[in-house]
């Protein structure tokens, strides 16, 4: 039996939550995900420098299997992991996948040279509200993650993010009935704040996007230039 969490929860805080400040919650404290403008992220030119490493970890326990699967972009014999935890309100992620990822996709992933895992760091119910309605997407979750992204000021910054991430949810063949049931499912709920709980606590991260490739850890939006800078000498 699936347990439901009631719409006040999450449905409704949707509704209250203020909007103002969604978009500034990429960190928990002050950090490089902070200080760095979205417009940072377009910086291109193979010269970059690679950006200072925060640390490395152990790469069979960041790989191990969480409370939910990873979704992962690419083939499982890249040579390059790029482990990416995000939050779906967090402008400087939105601004990643927007410019830098398309990018970094064609040049890395398409080609079997890298692979990227996205895993969820919600700071708000708003973001857990988008990560809980990719899952429910199913084979569609990179795809409902690239809308939610490409329309974060469409449903973040608006008064009544419930009707517009409905809207946008119509879209990828959600029924009213289906959305509601999403929202509503406790379990995925806890599931989805486990996977930023298990970042927090094993991992270190505390503000989003952090990545971390072929364990290396990696804070704020970065150009691709600066991935291909640390990427290049790990093939």
């Amino acid at each position: 039996m699936v347990n439901k969490v009631s719409r006040r929860q999450i449905v409704g805080s949707l509704a209250l939550l203020p909007a103002a400040a969604l978009l500034a919650s990429c960190s928990d404290a002050a950090g490089p995900a902070q200080a760095q403008s979205p417009a940072d992220t377009t910086t291109t030119g193979a010269t970059a420098a690679a950006p200072e490493s925060r640390g490395t970890v152990d790469m069979e326990k960041l790989l191990a299997e969480g409370a939910l699967p990873d979704k992962v972009y690419g083939q499982a014999e890249a040579p390059v992991t790029i482990v990416e935890y995000a939050s779906m309100t967090c402008g400087h992620c939105a601004a990643f996948h927007n410019t830098t990822f398309p990018e970094l996709k064609a040049k890395y992933i398409d080609t079997g040279k890298a692979r990227l895992i996205l895993r969820e760091f919600p700071f708000d119910p708003r973001a857990e509200a988008g990560f809980m309605l990719a899952r429910c997407s199913q084979d569609k979750y990179f795809a409902m993650v690239e809308v939610l992204f490409k329309q974060q000021e469409a449903w973040v910054r608006v008064q009544d993010a419930r009707a517009a991430l409905l809207q946008i949810a119509r879209l990828a063949g959600f029924s009213q009935e289906s959305f509601e049931a999403c929202l509503t499912d406790q379990q995925l709920l806890m599931d989805v704040r486990a996977v930023k709980d298990r970042g927090e606590k094993d991992f270190g991260v505390d503000a989003t996007p952090t990545f971390f490739i072929n364990g290396r850890k990696y804070a704020g939006a970065m150009s691709i230039g600066e991935f291909s800078a640390i990427i290049d000498p790990l093939l």
